[in-house]
């Protein structure tokens, strides 16, 4: 399994950056985790978006989905120009619904809701759901193919369980939005690096790769504290690919 990093930033980017998106591939199938601000542009100079078999957005918030609203509008050009005869597979949480009910657009999507324990199975790849603590409903996403397992753990802070559900992860693909003097403060609904590190360490995972950076810091801030607890955590950089096997 090849991911691809396209954006890597939350709950906003920097200059020149992307919020969250992320390329899954195997045995010619693509499927996007999460298509925040910027992602779209970035998915084109890996892929053409109408090659892509299915998107999964871990929750609605806009630095995870805002993309998905720019892309329609492609596909469903795509459609009346006879490029396209079927909607692109469109998983999401149904909360907010307010937000659930904007995804939906003439062709372009098959929309379709996701929630804790669910498994899809988009090609290749089996994805379990199961969701974390978050504002509005997160699923973390436990992806499995023949080569390899990654976890991803969408936006959450801690909670009893998680570290179960990432065990044995090849890589874990964790969010650290946070410093631990934010902890300390008791700010809410994101992870710490050093969290995210003893999540990964209580795992047994064999990679953590640090997401959702926060944008007016450097994410080797993070990578400090993160390393004190696992030693080979790495902070995802932007355009890079990494190859997810046992």
């Amino acid at each position: 399994m090849e991911l691809t990093v396209l954006g890597c930033y939350g709950p906003y980017p920097p200059p020149g950056g992307c919020c969250s998106g992320y390329l899954l591939q195997e045995d010619n199938c693509n499927l996007l985790i999460d298509c925040g601000n910027g992602v779209l542009s970035r998915l084109q100079e890996h892929l053409d978006y109408q090659d892509l078999d299915a998107v999964i957005i871990s929750h609605l918030h806009a630095d995870h989905l805002s993309d998905v609203m720019i892309m329609r509008y492609g596909l469903q050009m795509a459609f009346d120009r006879g490029l396209r005869s079927e909607p692109l597979p469109l998983y999401a949480p149904a909360d907010p619904e307010s937000e659930f009910e904007r995804l939906p657009y003439k062709n372009a999507y098959s929309v379709n809701s996701i929630e804790a324990g669910d498994a899809l199975q988009v090609g290749p790849f089996t994805i379990l759901g199961r969701e974390g603590v978050h504002a509005v409903p997160s699923m973390a996403l436990r992806i499995r193919t023949a080569s390899g397992l990654l976890v991803y753990s969408g936006d959450t802070e801690y909670y009893d369980g998680l570290s179960d559900f990432a065990s044995g992860g090849d890589l874990f693909l964790c969010e650290a939005n946070f410093l631990e003097k934010d902890i300390e403060n008791n700010l809410s609904n994101h992870l710490s690096s050093a969290q995210a590190a003893q999540i990964a360490a209580n795992a047994g995972v064999k990679r953590l790769l640090l997401t959702h950076h926060h944008p007016e810091r450097d994410p080797e801030l993070s990578l400090a504290e993160a390393v004190k607890h696992f030693p080979g955590a790495k902070p995802a950089r932007e355009g890079e690919k990494y190859i997810v096997s046992h």
